[in-house]
């Protein structure tokens, strides 16, 4: 079973699509913070919730926007 579920997470996002991309961009920044835990940079942001042992990053970021913990800006659009 996917926790959370599609459902809650379509009652803060727009689309299944916008779930996707937010996910996998803050996934890649959580997975980007892990690696430079060992480098001693702190560059990116860690997890925003309590995390268990072996969780994957995607699952703490579909987590994240479950909770409403990222905020989401959508691009602007240029128009010629």
């Amino acid at each position: 079973m996917i926790n959370p579920s599609i459902d809650s997470l379509l009652e803060t996002n727009d689309s299944k699509y916008a779930i996707v991309l937010n996910s996998a961009k803050r996934a890649r920044q959580i997975n980007a913070y892990y690696a430079q835990l060992n480098e001693g940079l702190f560059e990116y942001v860690g997890p925003l919730v309590e995390t268990k042992l072996n969780e994957k990053p995607l699952t703490i970021a579909l987590r994240e926007l479950d909770e409403s913990l990222l905020k989401v800006t959508p691009a602007e659009v240029i128009e010629d």
